[in-house]
């Protein structure tokens, strides 16, 4: 498995800590860091992937953990920060 970007410093909102299957989120993260960016749009996943060349706008993707709640992991344009939240901590 071989990371594809820089993720920065990585933190998970409260909320998402609280709400979120660890595993379902494990999981998920190391999709992300391959360049497997769950259920967006084929839009989006080529705007990510771009954005790998580029730096130039975020990168994001959307998973659903084994109870079915819906979560995001993005990284910031600059790579500083990759955020695991819900989409309400949006």
């Amino acid at each position: 498995m071989e990371r594809k970007f820089s993720l920065g410093v990585i933190t998970v909102t409260r909320k998402a800590n609280k709400m979120l299957d660890l595993q379902s989120v494990v999981k998920a993260f190391g999709r992300y860091i391959c360049g497997d960016w769950g259920d967006i749009s084929e839009c989006d996943q080529k705007a990510n992937d771009e954005s790998l060349e580029s730096g130039e706008r975020k990168i994001y993707a959307k998973y659903t953990d084994s109870d079915g709640t819906m979560f995001w992991i993005q990284t910031e344009a600059d790579r500083s920060c990759t955020t695991i939240l819900l989409p309400e901590d949006f």
